[in-house]
């Protein structure tokens, strides 16, 4: 299933590259200006910026500290580079996906806006049958065993850290998480407002100030990362074929682009300017601060480190790297970080989890609580459990949720080249950018009344 998903979501990206005429490097300043204005949100829907924090707290997880590690430990230096081009390639697919679900949401019965792939699943292909199986497999992954998964490496951590009990952390973590997830989606899009740019900046600053004092250092660094890439290092040329599998592996799972989550947090919101592409820009945004930003800290934290003759692997791996450079408080600094970066996880799985309820027929008092309550008690199991067995359902999961999906992009890929083209078709002429369909385009692309147009 991992190779396949490697192939396919590489496709994807590469497809929606071509399609949309490069539009992640052309127009790649034109992501953070609709960031400016990313904070305007009204009483049906969270701000763009709450969706970019919603997205980003799900993608930036302990893959960003310890799969960096592995990939690196496993590839070599030319991993990074890898890493790099995967990520250009998803920040197309991310826009594409984001877009669509902008595009296809609808209301629920509080009157929030709730979208996502089996939203444009069932619209956008007529195909409910697909948009049922898309929201088992999200429901499953990221309603119970992600979350799970993401617990064990909290109480793993701090468990190897400092001997805390397993139990006793898992059950915090639950008791805390049970605080903001009965919210709803905004409750949790505020916090990861609040805790996202704080969590991801600290950790920027702290790489950032290693970067520097050994910025003599640096240009190896990176020339290393490219020889490595393209086999031109001496009895180096062997690596290459595991770099591209290990930097193009880490680029897929750390950015999420083609997996069908992040649309499910951009849907929710109130775009601006009122157009579904801009929440295409604004998850772009996500996938370039994931993968080109925090990894690629990461890569070179570890990079400066790996000649001191360790043979720490995974997370130790960068706990020793920020160690040798700050001193022993860098281990606990990544041991926080780890909470942090999995707890935001863990929230935002909830969020993704509960917009998919409709889909299942569960969007009542009933469905909400045994989601709930099997969310939290997945949380408790996952802090004290080895899960090698539930981490294999969830690959599985992930696998059929991510090829059903990419299918579901690639037919619906003329619908993404045209509302992309309206928007910059405005944006050329100065004008904001506004999505104003008419009668016959709202009935050709099945679209739901009264969200872009009124009735």
């Amino acid at each position: 299933m991992g190779s396949v998903l490697i192939y396919l979501l590489t496709a994807c990206g590469v497809w929606f590259t071509i399609r949309l005429k490069g539009l992640q490097i052309r127009r790649f300043f034109h992501m953070f200006t609709i960031l400016k204005s990313s904070r305007k949100s009204s009483t049906h829907g969270i701000s763009s910026f709450q969706a970019l924090c919603t997205s980003l707290a799900a993608r930036v997880g302990t893959g960003n500290l310890m799969g960096v590690a592995v990939a690196i430990s496993l590839g070599g230096a030319g991993a990074v580079f890898w890493m790099w081009v995967i990520a250009l390639l998803g920040m197309a697919t991310a826009f594409a996906e984001s877009a669509l679900g902008q595009l296809y949401k609808e209301r629920d019965s509080n009157g929030n806006f709730r979208g996502g792939p089996a939203y444009y699943m069932s619209k956008g292909l007529n195909n409910k049958k697909l948009a049922v199986t898309f929201s088992l497999c999200l429901f499953f992954g990221y309603g119970f065993v992600f979350s799970a998964v993401q617990a064990n490496s909290i109480t793993s951590a701090f468990n190897g850290s400092y001997g805390f009990n397993p139990l006793y952390t898992g059950m915090a973590i639950t008791f805390a998480a049970a605080f903001i997830v009965m919210g709803g989606l905004k409750n949790i899009a505020r916090f990861a407002e609040l805790t996202v740019p704080f969590m991801g900046l600290l950790y920027i600053l702290v790489c950032l100030t290693v970067i520097w004092l050994n910025i003599e250092k640096v240009p190896m660094v990176i020339n290393d990362i490219f020889a490595s890439a393209f086999g031109l290092k001496e009895a180096g040329s062997g690596l290459v074929g595991a770099a591209i599998v290990q930097g193009v592996k880490r680029g897929l799972y750390s950015n999420e682009a083609g997996m069908g989550s992040a649309p499910n947090a951009a849907a929710a919101a109130e775009p601006f300017p009122p157009h579904p592409v801009s929440q295409g820009y604004i998850q772009m945004v996500a996938v370039f601060f994931d993968t080109i930003v925090i990894c690629s800290c990461t890569a070179i934290l570890i990079l400066l480190f790996k000649d001191t003759g360790s043979d720490a692997q995974g997370i130790q791996l960068t706990q020793q790297a920020l160690a040798h450079q700050v001193g022993p408080w860098g281990a606990d600094f990544i041991t926080v970080a780890i909470l942090l970066f999995a707890f935001t996880s863990i929230v935002a799985n909830f969020a993704y989890a509960d917009n998919n309820l409709k889909y299942l027929k569960m969007d009542n008092f009933q469905g909400r609580w045994f989601l709930r309550i099997g969310f939290l008690l997945m949380l408790v199991f996952g802090s004290v459990a080895t899960l090698p067995e539930v981490i294999a359902l969830a690959d599985l999961s992930t696998g059929l949720m991510t090829i059903v999906n990419v299918s579901a992009l690639f037919m619906l890929s003329k619908v993404v080249v045209k509302i992309t083209k309206d928007y910059h078709q405005q944006h050329d002429k100065g004008e904001l950018p506004t999505y104003k369909p008419d009668e016959q385009e709202h009935q050709r692309l099945n679209l739901t009344k009264g969200i872009w147009q009124k009735d």
